[in-house]
């Protein structure tokens, strides 16, 4: 059955940060196709909580561990690209405090992961919404 525009697809991202020498910085990834910074993300996951399948996007997508919220810190639209066309997605973004990064995971050599100072890191990112949250992150932690 077709889906009508108003139907929003909904993501879950986490928003991987660590605190270093008293500045918080956030882990960006580089998209697999468009090579552009963003924040590990992906659908829901059957069975897991929202937050907890940002975590495991996080470690698949980042090689990071850490301590994620349970309450998002907030969300952005994109537009996702398809074959065809592209659809308007929803991203639920759960802050994850970074303790462990891995030396290999799942997704290592199809992206790049790199730490920004947040400033940084907000000029990085194409959506307006997510260079706010990442703005506003030093708030909440």
């Amino acid at each position: 059955m077709p889906r009508t525009p108003k139907e929003e697809l909904s993501q879950v991202a986490a928003l991987p940060f660590r605190i270093k020498d008293g500045k918080v910085e956030v882990l960006l990834v580089t998209s697999r196709e468009t090579k552009r910074w963003l924040i590990p993300k992906g659908w829901p996951m059957k069975g897991k909580k929202p937050h907890k399948a940002a975590a495991q996007e996080a470690e698949e997508e980042a090689g990071v561990k850490g301590e994620i919220k349970q309450k998002p810190l907030g969300y952005y639209d994109y537009w996702k690209r398809r074959s065809t066309h592209f659809d308007l997605c929803r991203v639920n973004v759960y802050p994850l405090e970074v303790s462990k990064q891995l030396k290999s995971w799942r997704e290592k050599g199809q992206r790049q992961a790199q730490w920004f100072e947040v400033e940084e890191a907000a000029h990085q990112v194409l959506e307006p919404a997510l260079a706010e949250l990442i703005r506003s992150l030093p708030e909440h932690v």
